[in-house]
């Protein structure tokens, strides 16, 4: 018979990664009692799986990259990496896949951890199954906050399981070099991971079903990274779909639509992200298992008045920043309503309302060159129904961008609302331009009108002047 514990908290949260962490952050800050669920590593995705391992996977290529385009240090960086310090590194940013550091973070805030798979077995009630047989009842006074995330989505081809693929885990954790790695997708995974591995000493093949990398993005953002990547030694084909894999004696072999045959030692599907909602017990509170949790913009599921699903799993936005910033506001709602306290819209830090989510969502992507992006591409904003004009500069018109090397490739792109006179969005391609995103970002949600932006001057010489031949672009057409 399995022991049943029975405990009631103000707050549980299911799932422990930087979102869970920051929801029990702000309500622990508040004086709520808060439980946290997990049946994983605390520290999540993020830590072990994604951006921490990524980032220093790719570090030493990026570093690399703008040595070789500097005289003086160029002809001292020709040599391959050392693939192994490189992984070693990548190793201890992953912490070594031990969560010992962030369960002190959490007994540290007071939060109660709870480890083992948890699902709701009822309306404010969560259930864990632990890994001793125990099982734990959670009852939540005040609120339940699902932060489970999303996983890797694997395309409906026969036989894939038996063909080991690679997800964005193993891409990111792998312990050795593949000869021949064969990327699917034109995102942000398989761009950044195929510039990794490629420069680690893979020879890489990237499909993509579309017309170009990075979709999402403004088109010479792909275009850029695909021209990078092919002197880099890698294969992009674009307009191309996988029809079926196979493992064959250790090799694994992709058929395109077209029946071409690509080998190569390992496969990684980079075809996008499905929620971690399937067993989690929505059914037991009315709502579909499997799917994307609607939330309004204090992040509570539409219809309920305690369930808030916060990050990946409600489709807002799925970025580690973002969600942290949906956390926090979470935390600050479900602390504000446990004590009754008006969401007041008048609030000046608007610590009630996700509205970034909406116009001002950032995002870099740490290829060579960087791609770094903020609010809405030309495309996204004429979609939306704005009057939007588009103004584009060279950054080699930057002299801070020279600075870097030479043969970067650069270019930014603002779009200018005309009705309002403020940024709907900014894209830029270059050396260096994931630290100025942010000043993008600054601009958007500020909503700063763009004659005010002439008046904030940038350091010389720094990249940051992209930003005044932007603006003089603007003014001048």
């Amino acid at each position: 018979m399995t022991e049943t514990e029975s405990i009631a908290y103000d707050v549980v949260v299911l799932g422990a990664g930087p979102v869970g962490e920051n929801v029990a952050d702000r309500t622990r800050a508040a004086g709520l009692s808060t439980a946290v669920v997990e049946s994983e590593l605390v520290g999540g995705e993020c830590s072990y799986w994604a951006c921490m391992p990524s980032k220093a996977l790719l570090r030493p290529v990026i570093a690399r990259a703008d040595a070789r385009r500097l005289p003086g240090l160029s002809q001292a960086v020709q040599g391959p990496l050392d693939a192994a310090a490189v992984l070693a590194r990548r190793d201890e940013y992953a912490s070594h896949w031990h969560d010992d550091g962030q369960v002190r973070w959490l007994d540290g805030i007071g939060a109660d951890l709870h480890r083992g798979h948890g699902r709701l077995s009822g309306p404010r009630t969560v259930t864990v199954a632990g890994p001793d047989g125990m099982q734990k009842v959670l009852t939540a006074r005040h609120a339940v906050a699902v932060c489970t995330g999303s996983r890797a989505l694997l395309p409906d081809l026969p036989g894939l399981a038996d063909v080991r693929p690679w997800t964005s885990r193993e891409a990111t954790s792998a312990k050795q070099v593949p000869g021949r790695l064969i990327v699917v997708g034109g995102g942000v995974v398989a761009t950044e991971m195929a510039t990794a591995w490629q420069a680690l000493g893979s020879k890489v093949t990237v499909l993509v079903r579309g017309r170009g990398l990075l979709s999402r993005m403004e088109p010479f953002a792909g275009e850029l990274v695909a021209e990078s990547l092919t002197e880099a030694g890698a294969e992009v084909r674009t307009g191309t779909s996988v029809e079926s894999v196979t493992r064959q004696n250790g090799t694994v072999v992709a058929v395109t639509g077209t029946g071409d045959r690509i080998e190569g030692d390992e496969i990684l599907f980079a075809t996008g992200r499905a929620p971690r909602t399937d067993d989690i017990g929505l059914e037991t509170v009315g709502l579909e298992p499997g799917s994307w949790l609607s939330v309004d913009d204090s992040l509570r599921v539409s219809g309920s008045t305690w369930l808030y699903a916060v990050g990946d799993v409600n489709h807002r936005a799925l970025l580690t920043h973002q969600g942290k910033y949906q956390a926090r506001i979470a935390g600050a709602v479900i602390a504000a309503r446990a004590a009754k306290v008006p969401l007041l819209e008048s609030d000046p830090w608007g610590a009630h309302a996700a509205t970034a989510d909406h116009h001002a969502v950032p995002q870099v992507v740490f290829t060579d060159p960087e791609a770094a992006a903020a609010g809405l591409s030309l495309a996204e904003a004429e979609q939306a129904g704005y009057r939007v004009r588009a103004v584009d500069v060279d950054l080699s018109s930057v002299a801070g961008a020279g600075l870097y090397g030479e043969g970067h490739r650069g270019r930014a792109r603002m779009v200018v609302d005309v009705d309002e006179e403020t940024l709907r969005g900014v894209t830029f391609v270059g050396p260096g331009v994931g630290e100025l995103i942010h000043s993008a970002s600054v601009a958007i949600a500020g909503q700063v009108p763009v004659h005010r932006l002439w008046h904030a001057v940038p350091s010389y010489p720094t990249i940051s002047e992209a930003w005044l031949r932007l603006l003089e672009a603007y003014r001048d057409a």
